[in-house]
């Protein structure tokens, strides 16, 4: 059965009311989250005081959404509710967004645990249409022949462009076709892991295998001093001793 749909807004009077809780589960998230519970003949709701300041309304909203959509509810809320679009987030980098957007994918390719993994993360760089080191290149291009169109006589600026943007299509040209091996990267280490691990295995079954049995063990035991043997089968014979002729 799928979660109710739950919808959080800003009445006229100032307060926030949630309709849509009608299960135990996100009463309780509302409540914990600071809305109180009502039951009259409308039906549940829940509802912040109309006296609360508009930033611990909007606080308290959003933290509800948060948890409700944790828990897999569909939750609809306003963006004069949502904090994340009133103050949406700064970059790190402040105005070089795209130098942000770079250090989310670096930190990707560290955060790779697999060499699938890896290829997704390093593909956002080198992908031949849609890859950052594409891009950087179409932007040197543009830089050069922008600075051309100027000035006409800044050649040798534009000159250094063209040649940055030949570096980065170098770089390009050295990474081509490198996706599979990417993906296959580590597997041969675990494959050969694997293989020492049968192998051991294999040993001490065998080890096992060819240990003597407790019986056999205890036959060739050596007899204690003072314990009698069992007599040989092998006949003795006695020697000759030749004694003097007469």
């Amino acid at each position: 059965m799928p979660a109710p749909s739950i919808t959080i807004t800003s009445e006229f009077s100032g307060s926030v009311v949630a309709k849509g809780a009608t299960d135990d589960l996100s009463a309780q998230l509302l409540k914990h989250a600071g809305f109180k519970q009502i039951d009259d003949w409308h039906g549940r709701r829940h509802r912040l005081p109309t006296t609360m300041p508009l930033a611990d309304q909007v606080a308290i909203a959003t933290h509800a959404v948060e948890m409700l959509r944790a828990a897999r509810y569909d939750v609809d809320l306003p963006p004069s509710l949502d904090t994340a679009r009133m103050n949406p987030p700064v970059s790190v980098l402040g105005p070089y967004t795209a130098g942000a957007e770079l250090l989310q994918i670096t930190d990707a390719i560290r955060a790779a645990k697999t060499g699938s993994g890896l290829q997704n993360a390093v593909d956002h760089l080198i992908h031949p249409e849609h890859g950052a080191l594409e891009r950087v290149r179409e932007a040197l291009e543009a830089a050069g022949a922008q600075v051309t169109d100027l000035d006409g006589e800044a050649y040798g600026l534009a000159d250094r462009f063209d040649f940055a943007a030949e570096f980065v299509s170098a770089a390009q040209s050295e990474l081509v076709d490198s996706e599979e091996e990417l993906r296959q990267v580590g597997t041969a280490s675990e494959s050969r892991a694997e293989s020492r691990m049968r192998y051991s295995a294999l040993s001490d079954q065998r080890g096992a295998a060819l240990a003597p049995s407790p019986a056999a063990a205890k036959a060739k035991v050596p007899s204690a001093p003072g314990t009698e043997t069992a007599p040989s089968n092998a006949a003795v014979h006695p020697s000759r001793i030749s004694g003097p002729r007469r």
